[in-house]
């Protein structure tokens, strides 16, 4: 079994468990913040539909410097529910097709991450892409599931029912 074969279910899933809970995202709350050191839940949300097009710079290029004028910065928060769920189908179908058409080889070749030339980690692309792709969406997908609690706004279950799924 190839390493594409293995990744794209698990990718599937985690894309599929993130839409859910970016349906959820209310209009009127994209400004809210829980607290002055967190992002607002439209920025957050916003980030996690950037995530996925980082999978296409890690099997594209061999390095990425956060310092470089051409490094990705962040999009600008969305300002509607539509607009969060149209950027991430397009960069999901986007990464999906990076992942399909990589090569185990590819994989396999190593995968920096540089700030002002210095190296600050090494991994393999496939690795970069669980921790820095599937992982981190994972974390800000549950960070975003906390601001829908506080907000009185229905979690939806991810890997299985919510409580707000099955009247617990």
């Amino acid at each position: 079994m190839s390493f594409r074969e293995m990744l794209l279910p698990e990718f599937d899933h985690e894309m599929a468990n993130t839409r859910k809970t970016l349906e959820r995202v209310p209009e009127n709350k994209l400004t809210w913040t829980p607290h002055v050191k967190s992002m607002a839940m439209g920025k957050l949300a916003t980030h996690l539909t950037d995530i996925p097009m980082w999978t296409i710079r890690t099997l594209a290029d061999d390095f990425l410097d956060f310092s470089s004028p051409d490094a990705p910065r962040p999009s600008p928060p969305a300002n509607s529910r539509q607009e969060l769920l149209e950027k991430f189908d397009r960069n999901v179908v986007a990464a999906r097709a990076a992942i399909a058409n990589a090569s185990d080889e590819l994989f396999l070749k190593p995968w920096s991450l540089l700030m002002g030339g210095q190296t600050l980690f090494t991994a393999s692309k496939i690795a970069t892409i669980r921790t820095w792709v599937m992982n981190h969406t994972i974390h800000h997908r549950a960070q975003l599931g906390v601001y829908l609690r506080l907000n009185d706004i229905p979690v939806p279950g991810v890997y299985g029912p919510s409580a707000d799924e099955s009247g617990m």
